[in-house]
């Protein structure tokens, strides 16, 4: 008892805190920073990482965060301590409730506004039936700004306690041009994301890919319709197919076996509903893929950017006014044999100083109406706005 919440209550700006349905990793200090280069990402951790172990340490881990751009410089580290517990969701402590967020008075700006953002969909929603595209996913921020700094522990302790059995981050990613990473007062990237990309451990795979989603309710009955209501939606069960199936793809060549059930499932997290499959595979005995390797071949998913994934890029890139940075990329963590989870970085936001850049996305199929992605992406506003005391 305690020993997960302990390393979130140790958490300080600066440090990697991650914690996961199978772990709770906190470090700071030294770090061994996975340089920025040509060469695949996979190899740039792997060769970091028998480096480490070279030099002492019996089993390394990498943890941080990919940009949704795979070719822009990563905020990956060894580091040379890791503090390792069980899961957060494990500890009887985490029901304890977090403190209340101090008073502050927040300047809120929306990028871009919503009724821009509205027209946004709508405008892709007419290539898409002129037959350019099947699906995008457009994103929106909010940048807020405090009259006081930022209490990032605060933050990151509302957002674990909220929602204990997800995945839950406080990541530095002040990524220089040459790929190093500066910690302490930089940037951090935090949040608690409900998708697992995927997990390895040992010739065992995981995918979760979640599409389809709608905003939850304070009252029972009007929740438990909405759930109904999404596991039936001819709209929402496309969607999620697209991103199944791009899963089953990218996964299949890594397995000698891969399991895809044929229907979604619901998943809830405090603010919404989403459709879930658990993709299940088995590696071959001998020259196996890495979780970072199988993460690397997934990212992008349909669910972060659409399809065909090229074109999807293109028209992100001309219809998003802001850069999405680690936004939709993947934060987690491997070892040195291979093993290690990485998750889709969704609901998050990055901090410096006395700003939050806070990101939402929704998925825009051919049905898509404007005001329901609009309103989609304000409820996953909520996680963290919740977390800050501004909802």
């Amino acid at each position: 008892m305690g020993a997960a919440t302990s390393l979130l209550d140790a958490y300080t700006p600066g440090a990697r805190f991650l914690a996961t349905p199978t772990r709770t990793l906190l470090s700071d200090g030294p770090a061994r920073e996975v340089p920025h280069g040509e060469a695949p990402l996979s190899e740039r951790v792997a060769e970091t990482l028998a480096a480490a172990r070279r030099d002492g340490q019996p089993r390394p881990v990498v943890i941080g965060a990919v940009p949704f751009d795979q070719n822009a410089p990563a905020a990956l580290a060894v580091p040379e301590f890791v503090q390792d517990a069980p899961p957060l969701a494990t500890d009887p402590l985490i029901a304890l409730p977090a403190d209340l967020p101090a008073a502050t008075e927040w300047d809120v700006r929306p990028v871009p506004e919503p009724e821009v953002y509205g027209a946004g969909v709508a405008a892709v929603v007419d290539r898409m039936w002129r037959g350019e595209f099947s699906k995008v996913v457009l994103a929106r921020t909010l940048e807020l700004t405090a009259d006081a700094p930022l209490d990032l522990p605060v933050m990151l302790q509302r957002l674990a306690r909220r929602d204990p059995s997800g995945y839950t981050f406080a990541l530095p990613t002040g990524v220089e041009a040459d790929g190093a990473v500066r910690t302490g007062a930089g940037r951090t990237l935090l949040g608690a994301s409900p998708e697992l990309l995927v997990s390895r451990r040992g010739n065992k795979v995981v995918a979760n890919p979640l599409a389809g989603s709608t905003p939850r309710s304070e009252d029972l009955a009007e929740d438990v319709r909405r759930a109904a209501a999404l596991l039936a939606s001819a709209k929402d069960l496309h969607e999620h197919a697209v991103v199944v199936d791009a899963v089953h793809g990218a996964l299949a060549p890594y397995c000698v076996t891969l399991d895809v059930p044929a229907k979604p499932t619901l998943i809830r997290t405090a603010t919404m509903w989403h459709l879930s499959t658990t993709v299940t595979g088995i590696l071959p005995e001998e020259g196996a893929a890495s979780a970072l390797e199988l993460a690397s071949a997934l990212h992008p998913t349909p669910a972060v950017c659409g399809t065909p994934t090229l074109t999807a890029r293109q028209v992100i890139a001309e219809t998003e006014p802001f850069d999405r940075g680690f936004f939709t990329g993947m934060i987690g963590w491997g070892d040195a044999d291979g093993d290690g989870e990485w998750v889709v970085t969704i609901r998050c936001a990055e901090a410096e100083e006395r700003t939050l850049r806070l990101y939402a996305g929704a998925g825009v199929v051919a049905a898509s109406e404007p005001e329901a992605e609009t309103a989609e992406t304000g409820a996953k506003f909520r996680t963290f706005l919740h977390a800050v005391g501004a909802d």
